[in-house]
């Protein structure tokens, strides 16, 4: 079908699927909180095809409707089309703004309420969401497919993966830091996400979609009811916190942690790392289930860490203490990096071919009289020798030098009018 099919646009009200008899904003959200799958059932009960789909959502990414002049609910181009451009203007075009969490009641002089769970959603989500970008993310999965966890970690080195450590999240407030932090995990091989009492709900497509390329990471986290569920299978777990804590337990700093949990692990153990919530940490009676406390070293007056960074700083010296590290990124036509100067095809050269430089950089040296007094020559020679000895330069680089010392001996070029 056309687009203009599809789609229906009417003065006053927001372009609408006239398949489905919701508006397209309505449809992109759905798709960013709920996922693909579901979306492509609702499309497929109302006979829409993949290729209608991408048109819809196509309407969205290109910002189509600017051109009816319409614009969706919930989108940052309705806001901004009714002149709302401050928290304070959104609250005074209502009557009043209530909260879950809290009997602050902000008023306004409009006619509608609003309500939110706390001031923080407040402050977060007044401003609209950016549909169109949400919809160009919905389109990649659309066209693409959705990564398989198994693509994170492909076995290029031949040997087998690492039996990595659970990642656990008590109650995490905020599902951007959950993506955030699965993103973190797929840099250093964590391949195991544990979630417990998300705050937002689960499954969470925000979290996927700033995931990025982690997203199956988030599509394949266990969600659970208490810790005690999530750690019921594992031998080990340490927990993390920036307080002290007056237990008597080991307190690791993260690269003996991770040296720990590859003892373990190589021992048959299976191991977990446990996050705190964002605004408060882990409760105490929740480290007691622990059998060891993680501190990350940081400045004492600022130690507080967001729940991705803290994540990061693990896993990075969980991967260190392994042999899978790569320095940067490792395609198909692409070997590891290691520390030292990148030579690639190069080789250092040899002494042979040193010597013969030196040798033939002092030849000329002494047919143009460069030694004077004649008595110091040893004393040149030698300091010349040690500074291109410690070039490690290579076997090109010898060759690169002995063409220049020729040159500037013969003179090649003297006596040439340079062309204007």
């Amino acid at each position: 079908m056309s687009t203009e099919d599809l789609i229906s646009e009417k003065p006053g009200a927001p372009p609408t699927v006239t398949a489905l008899a919701m508006a397209v904003g309505a449809l992109v959200h759905e798709a960013h909180e709920s996922g693909i799958p579901a979306v492509e059932s609702r499309a497929a009960n109302a006979s829409l095809s993949a290729g209608d789909l991408d048109a819809i959502f196509t309407y969205c990414a290109e910002h189509r409707c600017d051109a009816a002049g319409i614009t969706c609910p919930g989108c940052q181009r309705h806001v901004r089309s009714q002149g709302i451009d401050t928290v304070d203007t959104f609250v005074a075009r209502h009557k009043e703004v209530t909260f879950a969490t809290s009997p602050v009641t902000l008023t306004g002089t409009g006619t509608e309420t609003a309500r939110f769970q706390n001031m923080d959603e407040l402050m977060w989500a007044w401003s609209g969401e950016a549909y169109w970008f949400w919809a160009r993310r919905v389109l990649r999965k659309l066209r693409y497919g959705i990564r398989k966890a198994g693509a994170l970690a492909p076995d290029s080195a031949g040997q087998a993966a690492l039996s990595s450590p659970a990642i656990i999240m008590m109650a995490p407030q905020i599902a951007d830091n959950i993506g955030m932090a699965a993103r973190a995990m797929g840099n250093f091989g964590l391949d195991e996400l544990r979630v417990i009492q998300p705050r937002d709900g689960w499954p969470s497509e925000k979290a996927r979609a700033v995931a990025s390329g982690a997203a199956a990471l988030i599509d394949g986290a266990g969600l659970h009811a208490t810790l005690a569920d999530a750690i019921g299978d594992l031998n080990w777990v340490c927990a993390t916190t920036a307080r002290q804590r007056d237990m008597r337990k080991p307190v690791l700093d993260p690269a003996q942690a991770a040296a720990e949990i590859h003892r373990r692990t190589a021992s048959g153990q299976r191991c977990g790392i446990l996050f705190g919530r964002e605004r408060n940490g882990l409760h105490s009676e929740e480290i007691a289930d622990c059998d060891a406390v993680v501190m990350i070293p940081v400045r004492p007056d600022f130690a507080s860490l967001n729940l991705a960074q803290a994540v990061l700083l693990l896993g990075y010296e969980w991967l260190k203490a392994g042999s899978q590290a790569s320095l940067g990124r490792v395609t198909t036509y692409e070997s590891p990096m290691t520390a030292g100067v990148y030579l690639k095809q190069d080789r250092l050269a040899t002494k042979q071919e040193l010597i013969g430089l030196f040798e033939h950089l002092e030849s000329e040296l002494d047919r143009l009289g460069f030694f004077n007094p004649s008595t110091r020559r040893h004393v040149v020679v030698r300091n010349v020798r040690n500074m291109f000895g410690r070039m490690q330069a290579t076997e090109q680089e010898v060759r690169t030098l002995r063409g220049i010392v020729a040159t500037l001996a013969n003179g090649k070029g003297r006596g040439r009018k340079v062309s204007e």
